[in-house]
C-alpha cells in the first residue's frame, strides 16, 4: 500500500474509534444538541416577540425565528467543537498517544480520526436543531444554490471551529482547562449579528461585532437560507474560515508532536 492509503486506512480506524466513544457516552451528544435547542427555544418564545419587533421594517416572532434560527445553527456547530477539544485534551493526558507512537500509525491519523467524528457529530446535531427550527415555524426560502451555499459555509466553519479546539485540546494541561478553555466560541456569537443588528449596538461594541468572524459567517448563512445573495459577506467568511483552518491545523501539527502523558 501507498503511505496515503495507509494514512487512509488508520484515519478510518481512529474515525471508527471517535464513534465508538460517542455511541459509549451519549449524554454528551444529548447536551451539545440540547445547548442550542434551549437557546433556540429561549429566543424565540420568551424574546422573541420584542426582539422581533425591533428588526428593520419590524415583526413578530416567526420574523424572530427567522432571524435568529442561522444563528442557532452556528452556535450548534461551536457547541460540537468543544467536545472535541475534550476527547484530545482526554488522549493527550492519559498517555493513549504515546501508546499509538509505539505501534505502526500513521501521525496524523489520530487526530483526523477526531475532527472527521467531530464532523459526523456536527451533522447529526445541525440536522436536529434545524428540524426543531421547522417544528417551530421556521420556512427557509433557499433555493438550490442558496442550500448549497450554506452547506457550504456550514462545512467550512465545522472544519475551522474543530481544528481550533483540536489544537486547543493539545494546549491544555488537563481535560478540565480543556473543557473550559474553548467557551469564548459560545460567547462570542453573543457580540455579533447572531440575535439584533449590529447597527443597533452602541458604535464601539458595534465595530467589535462587524469585525469578527461570526458576523459575515451569520449573515452569510443567513442571506443563503433567505434565497439572497450574501455579497461580501461571504469572501469574508470563507477568508476567516481557511484562515483559522489554516493556523490551527499546522498549530495542532506542531502541539501534536510535542505531547506526552502527564
Amino acid at each position: 500500500m501507498s503511505t496515503m492509503t495507509y494514512a487512509a486506512r488508520d484515519s478510518y480506524t481512529m474515525l471508527r474509534r471517535s464513534l465508538k466513544h460517542m455511541r459509549r457516552y451519549p449524554s454528551l451528544t444529548l447536551m451539545l444538541i440540547g445547548q442550542p435547542v434551549i437557546f433556540l427555544l429561549l429566543f424565540v418564545y420568551v424574546f422573541g416577540g420584542t426582539m422581533g419587533a425591533g428588526l428593520p421594517g419590524g415583526g413578530g416572532r416567526a420574523d424572530y425565528l427567522a432571524y435568529v434560527a442561522p444563528a442557532i445553527l452556528v452556535m450548534t456547530i461551536a457547541s460540537v467543537a468543544l467536545s472535541t477539544a475534550i476527547y484530545v485534551a482526554k488522549d493527550a493526558t492519559e498517555g493513549i498517544v504515546d501508546r499509538f507512537r509505539t505501534m505502526p500509525i500513521a501521525r496524523p491519523a489520530l487526530l483526523t480520526g477526531h475532527v472527521l467524528g467531530a464532523l459526523a457529530q456536527t451533522v447529526l446535531a445541525v440536522t436536529v436543531v434545524l428540524a426543531i427550527a421547522v417544528l417551530l415555524g421556521y420556512r427557509p426560502d433557499a433555493g438550490v444554490a442558496g442550500w448549497a451555499g450554506a452547506i457550504g459555509i456550514l462545512a467550512l466553519l465545522s472544519l475551522a471551529l474543530t481544528w481550533l479546539c483540536v489544537a486547543l485540546g493539545l494546549a491544555a494541561q488537563s481535560v478540565e482547562t480543556a473543557s473550559n478553555t474553548p467557551l469564548f466560541l459560545m460567547i462570542l456569537p453573543f457580540v455579533s449579528s447572531a440575535f439584533v443588528p449590529t447597527d443597533s449596538m452602541p458604535t464601539g461594541l458595534a465595530w467589535v461585532a462587524e469585525n469578527q468572524p461570526f458576523t459575515p459567517v451569520i449573515d452569510t448563512l443567513r442571506a443563503c437560507l433567505a434565497g439572497r445573495d450574501p455579497g461580501s459577506d461571504a469572501w469574508w467568511a470563507i477568508g476567516w474560515c481557511v484562515l483559522v483552518t489554516v493556523l490551527c491545523f499546522w498549530w495542532a501539527g506542531r502541539l501534536f508532536g510535542r505531547v506526552r502523558a502527564v
